[in-house]
């Protein structure tokens, strides 16, 4: 496999193929590349741009590659109507706060929220795949820290944490009920004087 041309459509075969999104050295073992990993790289590249404008695109989503539906395509693939349910504005709002402080455990998620949380909304977010145990924080306890995982990245179209919205692209979008933008702006002043 020495061609470019080759690559390419190995590499194209195989992210095809898989069972689940891969990372590009995940790729480069699999096609035993391994003198050239940025080969992989520049093949996903040339692939991203072919797919760019077509049915289907070439993602990366944390770090991992897969092939999704052109978003404006998805209609047409729907056999049936999905049952949406929405998330209560406790889950909401433990979401938001594990995706903006991971790593972070119950009790810091309590002390943000300023109410306690049921154990039951953090078990949805785990149940739809959107939050993970990460871990145990080194402290006395050793209580348990939950972070993001890559199919909450995928569902909200991220490619990594870094692209969450701020506080005031939320504005513009008016996400922030008043109320909300309020205690942020008293919380942001009370942290200012304290750090004065």
């Amino acid at each position: 496999m020495t061609e470019p041309d080759e690559i390419v459509r190995a590499v194209e075969a195989t992210v095809f193929a898989a069972h689940e999104p891969l990372t590009p050295a995940q790729i480069g073992v699999h096609l035993g590349l391994g003198d050239k990993a940025g080969a992989v790289d520049r093949a996903l590249a040339d692939l991203q741009a072919h797919y760019g404008a077509r049915g289907v695109h070439l993602v990366e989503r944390g770090g991992r590659w897969h092939f999704e539906t052109a978003a404006d395509l998805a209609h047409l693939l729907r056999r049936e109507k999905e049952d949406v349910r929405r998330l209560s504005r406790a889950a909401t709002e433990v979401l938001a706060i594990v995706a903006y402080h991971e790593p972070v455990s119950r009790a810091e998620i309590e002390a943000i929220r300023g109410v306690q949380t049921a154990k039951g909304t953090l078990d949805v977010l785990m149940e739809a795949g959107w939050v993970r145990v990460a871990g145990r924080r080194e402290v006395p306890g050793r209580p348990v820290i939950y972070a993001t995982t890559p199919v909450f990245l995928d569902h909200f179209g991220l490619g990594s944490l870094k692209e969450l919205p701020g506080l005031d692209e939320l504005r513009a979008a008016g996400l922030l009920d008043p109320v909300d933008d309020d205690l942020i702006g008293d919380t942001l002043a009370g942290q200012k004087r304290v750090s004065d």
